[in-house]
């Protein structure tokens, strides 16, 4: 091995490096961006718990032991409720996640033989979160008797959407979102850059195809692969894994088509702003898959992440999806429960897609 040569190829992959704006700061600032994404998305501590309350009894028992909840660092009041129906419209939503439930009669039964009872439902979708928000729950109960010294408060507790805690339900129910928000985007990205980089768009410039024709032509192909893409992981997470499934299959595959769309179209328009296959990968990825797995809900709940970064998840479509999928699947939620999500990816798909037409300018070959 000559040095001399060694040292001259070295040297011109260098030059080229440093001239390629682009790819230098890629190199170093992906890097960062993961380790702030990954650093503040991902929390194994379970605070702020949403909770709402039912207080049949209003007396000065009860919302001392209200006052025992709102009080910890664990668990943040959200809702007060008058009745079981509200109870459910909310979880469906995802406004609560535990709810503390007093019964007529609780201040009456302290002191006595007959203990008083409160029930504890929890949203058993994070299988995790959900059983450590419960030992909280109980802890508290437990704390709240040994203030009183009275007779022992008996829990009640229900856990619904997943009784028996199983971390598949879960973790399927959103990875729906992240495989969409995954591959989809992938194909749509190529699309565009490589009609550039071979140079065959320039026959597209001189065709009669307006902007708004020619990316619909590329979007619709995409998208209903992408739709069977999702079908089929449906299908398999039903069939093959055993996934409940408690609401309308249509709904779904409305929501679903809304969302395999909104990804396709990010896709299509990182294809207009760059020029290099590599780079429109890497920004793919970085725009779809890695914020789909952080920041959607998919495995650590948004609940549990900082306050600045539970304003930023809202950015991302997958989050929404999440929402959708387990509410539909998991909860039988409706088109009043999912209206905010649904409408929030619709206008983001909207918006997309016309974002994409503006940058994309139509040229004279």
């Amino acid at each position: 091995m000559k040095l001399h040569r060694l040292y001259a190829v070295m040297r011109k992959e260098t030059r080229e490096i440093v001239r390629d704006q682009v790819t230098l700061a890629t190199a170093f600032l992906f890097p960062v961006v993961m380790l702030f994404m990954f650093g503040y998305a991902i929390s194994l501590e379970v605070e702020d718990v949403s909770l709402g309350v039912l207080d049949q009894d209003q007396t000065p028992s009860s919302a001392h032991l209200i006052d025992a909840f709102a009080e910890s660092e664990y668990f943040e009041l959200t809702r007060n409720y008058s009745s079981e129906l509200e109870i459910r419209k909310s979880m469906e939503i995802n406004e609560v996640k535990l709810v503390l439930v007093i019964p007529p009669g609780f201040n009456a039964l302290l002191g006595r033989e007959n203990n008083p009872e409160v029930q504890l439902l929890i949203d058993g979708t994070y299988s995790a979160t959900a059983l450590v928000a419960l030992n909280y729950g109980m802890t508290i109960v437990s704390r709240f008797n040994e203030e009183k010294d009275e007779s022992l408060i008996d829990v009640q507790t229900r856990i619904w959407y997943n009784p028996s805690l199983r971390s598949l339900i879960y973790v399927v129910s959103g990875l729906y979102a992240v495989i969409i928000a995954a591959f989809p985007p992938l194909l749509t990205t190529l699309a565009i850059v490589r009609e550039k980089e071979s140079g065959s768009i320039q026959q597209i410039y001189a065709s009669p195809l307006t902007v708004p024709e020619f990316l619909l032509g590329k979007l619709i192909p995409y998208g209903v692969i992408a739709s069977l893409q999702l079908a089929s992981i449906v299908a398999l997470g039903y069939y093959w894994f055993g996934l409940p499934f408690n609401g309308s299959l249509g709904y779904l595959a409305i929501a679903g088509g809304i969302y395999v769309f909104c990804n396709v179209g990010i896709g299509l328009l990182v294809s207009t702003i760059t020029n290099s296959q590599l780079l429109a990968v890497l920004l793919a990825l970085v725009i779809t898959m890695m914020p789909s797995i952080l920041f959607s809900g998919f495995v650590f709940p948004i609940y549990a992440m900082a306050e600045p970064v539970q304003l930023y998840t809202h950015i991302f479509p997958g989050r929404y999806f999440v929402d959708v999928s387990r509410g539909i699947i998991l909860k039988g939620a409706g088109p009043a429960e999912m209206v905010r999500p649904l409408s929030f990816l619709l206008v983001y798909t909207l918006g997309v897609f016309f974002a994409a037409v503006a940058i994309f300018k139509k040229k004279v070959a």
